[in-house]
């Protein structure tokens, strides 16, 4: 699924209009789940009348679909500025640590995303878009891994860089799951550190 291809001038109103209805559905979708939420609510919560909503987006899923893209997308971004703040080098615990304040920010995105992860695994076409989101992070993550070979050794049972770049998707998808539930971000985020930091080396460095 596509977002809904802007028609005539796109006004800064209607940008704005457009952002309103993003955040406040992030919030109520964070609050309530998705699949409980109503196009009402989102758009009592962000002020706006069924007509606002319906110029900019054909339906509830659309908007997820665009929602999930948007802090998806940004969250890659993040990711890789964390990661390319060293040299052609990797300070690998220096790089856990920053990757690991991005990652860890928000619960509600979390919440969210699992919300995504589930309506996925339900429809083929819902999760080729999330493995994208997916891939681009992973990727983010590899390119960056492969830069710093020769320079940083990574430990020889990971392979090459996509295969360091899985396991350390895998190792945030494990902590999360255990965030989502005790809410310990602060226990969660040294967790997550200590997983990769042992992942991308020896296990002996510590920070």
């Amino acid at each position: 699924m596509t977002a809904k291809a802007p028609t005539g001038r796109v006004t800064r109103r209607r940008v704005r209009t457009r952002a309103n209805l993003l955040d406040a559905a992030f919030a109520v979708f964070a609050a309530k789940g998705f699949g409980r939420v109503s196009i009402e609510e989102v758009c009592e919560s962000a002020g706006y009348s069924r007509g606002a909503f319906y110029s900019n987006f054909d339906s509830l899923d659309e908007l997820f679909f665009a929602l999930y893209g948007q802090r998806a997308d940004l969250i890659a971004e993040q990711v890789t500025t964390a990661l390319a703040a060293d040299g052609p080098g990797l300070d690998v615990p220096a790089a856990v640590e920053r990757v690991t304040e991005v990652l860890l920010l928000d619960r509600d995105w979390l919440l969210v995303k699992t919300d995504f992860l589930v309506h996925a695994a339900r429809d083929p076409a819902v999760a080729r878009t999330l493995l994208e989101h997916r891939a681009r992070l992973r990727r983010a993550i590899a390119d960056r891994l492969a830069r710093a070979r020769g320079h940083t050794a990574l430990p020889a049972v990971l392979g090459d860089a996509d295969e360091a770049a899985h396991a350390v998707v895998a190792a945030y998808d494990g902590v999360t799951t255990q965030l989502l539930l005790d809410r310990d971000v602060a226990g969660a985020r040294v967790w997550l550190g200590q997983l990769l930091t042992a992942l991308l080396t020896d296990g002996s460095t510590r920070h």
